[in-house]
């Protein structure tokens, strides 16, 4: 397949920034260039200058930031929490789907244009690892589905699922004006890693997801401008 020379950023694809720190992550930004104009910085960056990562991103380079914290702890820290980092002008932040959470969360955003993102089941997870975390029976499907039900009645702006669930929750009553944001997405003939429960970026926009995360397969890439141009092709037939 022959790539045009240049396909535009479409927002649809959210850059996992899954490297070390700070550094790092602008370099690799750079690299991509025009190509990617959404970026997600998570908990593994925190110790590497993420949060600043994120401000130069999106104050010098006007990219969107998705900080993917998956917050998780008592109400009120969870308040704290979140009224502090909607100080910097973030697009989407991660908490865990528990009512009690989202419902915090949705509290320390105040009125600010941040969309809180609720973590259903994360996507490197099967029955095998819900059965030794001492989650209650079911299909992980059916356990998504209720769970994305409950923190969208709480306030979530929207749900993290895997693209194989973002069907079923784009029918849910509950899921009318909301956002679904999926990782766990590969393209064709990529190394699926740690994922279990997967799509590639055509398939998972089709059932339902607003966005789309990607990581090793355009981080890991020789050449991740080239890399993220594939997916942006693919995308456009969407």
């Amino acid at each position: 397949m022959t790539l045009p020379a240049t396909l535009p950023a479409d927002d649809r694809l959210i850059v996992a920034l899954d490297v070390p720190n700070a550094l790092e992550g602008l370099q690799l930004a750079e690299k991509l260039g025009d190509s990617a104009s959404f970026y997600k910085i998570g908990l593994g960056m925190l110790t590497g200058g993420g949060l600043a990562l994120a401000n130069e991103l999106k104050g010098e380079l006007g990219k969107k930031i998705f900080l993917d914290m998956k917050l998780f702890d008592i109400g009120n820290t969870v308040e704290a929490a979140v009224r502090g980092l909607s100080q910097f002008d973030l697009d989407f932040l991660t908490v865990h789907g528990d009512p009690h959470v989202v419902r915090a969360a949705a509290e320390g955003k105040g009125g600010s244009d941040m969309k809180i993102l609720a973590v259903t089941i994360l996507t490197s997870l099967d029955r095998s690892d819900l059965d030794a975390g001492l989650i209650k029976p079911g299909e992980v499907q059916d356990l998504v589905l209720e769970r994305a039900a409950r923190a969208m009645e709480a306030g979530a702006d929207g749900v993290i699922a895997s693209p194989q669930e973002a069907a079923l929750i784009r029918a849910l009553p509950e899921a009318a004006g909301k956002l679904i944001v999926t990782p766990g997405v590969r393209p064709a003939g990529a190394d699926l890693g740690d994922q279990k429960r997967v799509a590639t970026p055509a398939q998972a926009i089709r059932d339902g997801a607003d966005h789309i995360v990607v990581g090793r397969p355009i981080n890991k890439a020789a050449d991740p401008r080239t890399a993220a141009q594939a997916i942006l092709a693919e995308l456009a037939g969407v």
